[in-house]
């Protein structure tokens, strides 16, 4: 893998004069560098399951099309190395799944997980995730959206770069269906208050914290924070 990476965004914007905009992301990019086996992986699989970030600034791209069958859309923001990816994706094989990952290590873990277990309903990009809400998910399009330890952030002066922002709930509650459902985990209990404060005011969004999600394995995330001896909370929020 190259060592340059290409920008997550496929649309840079630009000022009047031409200067490139800074815009605040909700992720840094990590290395690129592959070990061997995952550079296999990649071999192997990315034709299959990874969607380029040039793909998508095609006039005639659209999600649907990505996958081999339509189906209804459920979004995870932040695979990390898919261990919850692949699991929930083999258990809804009635559904697509979206999952959106910048460090491309990880989509080379998912992938491989994927092509082990045969999966048609599954696919991984690495565009941002608001800009993929924003531009490529039509309203009333999401039957779940998955947001599972997404970076914390804990620096209060990055607290700006944090997912779930007020902005970001009016997206994601516009994106999903009536009926549709946001879950969330984090092992950061001033995040998850954040969350709750930011989610309880959405007027599109019902609900709040709830018992651990069954469905959910264990990541490497959440045993990471379990071994810190933070708690983790599960949050579901509903739209109305």
């Amino acid at each position: 893998m190259s060592e340059h990476l290409p920008p997550a965004r496929p649309h840079l914007k630009f000022t009047d004069e031409g200067r490139r905009m800074r815009e605040v992301l909700t992720y840094s990019r990590r290395g690129s560098r592959f070990t061997p086996r995952q550079q296999e992986a990649w071999d192997a699989y990315a034709a299959t399951y990874v969607i380029a970030d040039e793909a998508v600034d095609g006039p005639d791209f659209n999600l649907a099309g990505a996958f081999e069958v339509e189906r209804p859309l459920i979004i995870e923001i932040g695979c990390g190395i898919g261990e919850a990816t692949a699991a929930l994706a083999a258990a809804r094989p009635d559904h697509n799944v979206l999952g959106l990952e910048v460090w491309l290590p990880g989509v080379a873990d998912c992938v491989s997980r994927f092509g082990a277990l045969g999966l048609d309903n599954v696919r991984m990009c690495s565009v941002d995730a608001v800009w993929i809400m924003e531009h490529l998910v039509a309203p009333g399009q999401l039957a779940e959206l998955w947001t599972f330890f997404p970076d914390p952030w804990p620096k209060k002066r990055h607290h700006k770069r944090r997912l779930v922002s007020p902005s970001f709930a009016a997206l994601a509650a516009s994106r999903l269906r009536t009926g549709g459902v946001w879950r969330l985990a984090t092992d950061w209990a001033e995040y998850a208050e954040q969350m709750r404060e930011v989610l309880d005011a959405e007027p599109a969004l019902d609900g709040g914290a709830v018992p651990r999600w069954r469905d959910r394995p264990v990541t490497k995330f959440e045993r990471k924070g379990v071994a810190a001896d933070r708690d983790i909370v599960d949050l579901a929020y509903t739209r109305t």
